[in-house]
Formats: C-alpha cells, structure tokens, sequence
C-alpha cells in the first residue's frame, strides 16, 4: 500500500479519534450506538480499516456532528480519487474503467509509459487484450464483461492515428518474453508491435536485457502530459497528481529512455522475442 495513501487513512482515523473524544465516549460507547464490532472502531480509528461514506455518516452522528458528515466525506473521497481500489472500479466489470481511459487519452496530447513486464494496452490486439481481461477478471474475481472490455480498448487505440498526438513507450525487453496467452496470440501481438514502429505519432523504444541502467525499472507507469501519473499496483490504482511526483516519475521515464533502442534495433528485439516462441 502507498504510504501516502496510508497517512491520509491515518489521519482521517485521528480525526475520527478526535471526533469521539470531543463527544466524551470511548470506543465500547460508539461501537454500541453504531451496532458495531469494538474492533471495527479501533481499525479505522487506527487507519487500519478504508470507511465507507455510510461509516462516516453514522459516525457524525453517533458523536453529535452530524454538520461535519461533510467534511468527513470530502476527506475520504480525496484519498479515494487518488488511490483508487481495483475491487471498486471494476465492481461492475473492466469496461467502465476503459471508457475512463478513453477520456483520459481524448484529453492528453502526450502519452509517456513504460511497462516491464506486458505490452502496453494501446497497442494491444484484440486478442491478447482478450486473454489479459480473461485472467485479470478471474484473479480479482470481477463480472466477466470480456467482449465489452476488448471493443473499448480497441476503441481507444484510434487516438493513436490522430494527427499532433504523441505516444512515447518504453517497454522492457522481458515483457516481449511473458507468454500470458496461447503463443499463436503472443506471435500476432508481437508482429503488431513491430508494426507500429515507424508511425509519426508513435515513439517506441525497447530497453534491451544487459542494457547498462541508471536505476532498475520497478513497475510500470503511464505519464499524461504534466497533469498526472497513473500508477496500478494489484490492489489499488494511484493517480497522482502533485508536481513533486510527477516530476519524479518523469525523471524515472528519462533515465529508461537513455537505455532503450529504437526503430530497427527495437524491431529486432521483437522479431527474436517472437522467434523465441517456436511456433512449430
């Protein structure tokens, strides 16, 4: 979990903390008037628990401050803006999250990304996008709303033929080889890959293994323009937003880019990643 993520839940539980004291009861006390468990107090108290508004309503009113309900929400809904859990976004299947991208790709002029260990989602084929929403929703146990997801994504990649924008990728030599689909399926998405190099709107460059490096590639993150970074991890999706941050990660994507190689020498890593896969 984000330690920014986890001292705003702090700080939300001190204020809650806070709240109770003024009121003069302890924690058995609002449990009580709450029909809760004691523990349950003690965990968001402790920003060890995310409340839900429905808990921060009840507890406004269970400490007689029922005007600061408000206040109390606002502060959860700045947490949940940035760090956005994965079981709440996808509650009702992929697709919802893929038209938010669309709209966060409709207004970016500049895409930067780097992704270490899968092909980058707007150069996807239909196919592997397919088998990367199959596996995600049976690992986050989410609706299956498969064909949905993969039309959306593919919508989404039209962004990438409109004059004046700019995708500027880095992908790790490795994500060429993680093979999480039939490799007939790797094999076309690779081809795909390669494929897209050469478009004026693309820049993509493949940071090869053995590639002298000013700092390891830790994970994955997508940059758009100034304005934020998105960042998922497998609980939660962060999106950031503070200049600090983003020049940070900026500094992140400039240090891989120095590595990579482009053009030919790119679309030969791709052709003996898909050689690799022995297709015979």
């Amino acid at each position: 979990m984000s330690t920014d993520f986890q001292s705003a839940r702090v700080a939300l539980g001190a204020r809650l903390r806070e709240l109770r004291i003024e009121a003069g009861l302890d924690g058995k006390g609002v449990a009580a008037a709450l029909g809760w468990q004691r523990s349950k107090v003690s965990r968001l108290e402790l920003g060890k628990q995310t409340p839900s508004g429905a808990d921060l309503e009840a507890w406004a009113q269970a400490v007689g401050r029922e005007d600061l309900a408000g206040e109390l929400k606002g502060r959860l809904v700045g947490l949940e803006t940035q760090y956005r859990s994965w079981r709440r976004q996808l509650a009702g299947g992929h697709r919802a999250r893929q038209e938010l991208a669309i709209a966060e790709t409709t207004a970016t002029q500049v895409i930067r990304g780097m992704e270490v260990s899968r092909i980058p989602g707007l150069f996807q084929t239909a196919d592997y996008a397919r088998h990367a929403f199959e596996a995600n929703s049976e690992f986050r146990q989410t609706p299956r709303d498969i064909e949905d997801a993969v039309r959306t994504r593919i919508r989404r990649q039209d962004a990438l033929y409109e004059p004046g924008r700019r995708f500027r990728f880095l992908v790790w030599e490795g994500a060429l080889h993680v093979v999480t689909c039939p490799r007939e399926v790797m094999a076309a998405q690779l081809d795909r890959l390669a494929g897209l190099i050469g478009l004026d709107t693309i820049e993509l460059g493949i940071v090869p293994f053995g590639a002298q490096l000013r700092r390891a590639p830790t994970h994955g993150f997508w940059i758009y323009d100034r304005r934020r970074v998105i960042v998922e991890t497998i609980s939660t999706e962060m999106w950031l937003d503070d200049e600090e941050t983003i020049a940070l990660y900026e500094r992140a994507w400039d240090w891989t880019a120095e590595a990579a190689v482009y053009g030919p020498q790119a679309r030969r890593l791709i052709g003996r990643a898909r050689a690799s896969l022995d297709l015979s």
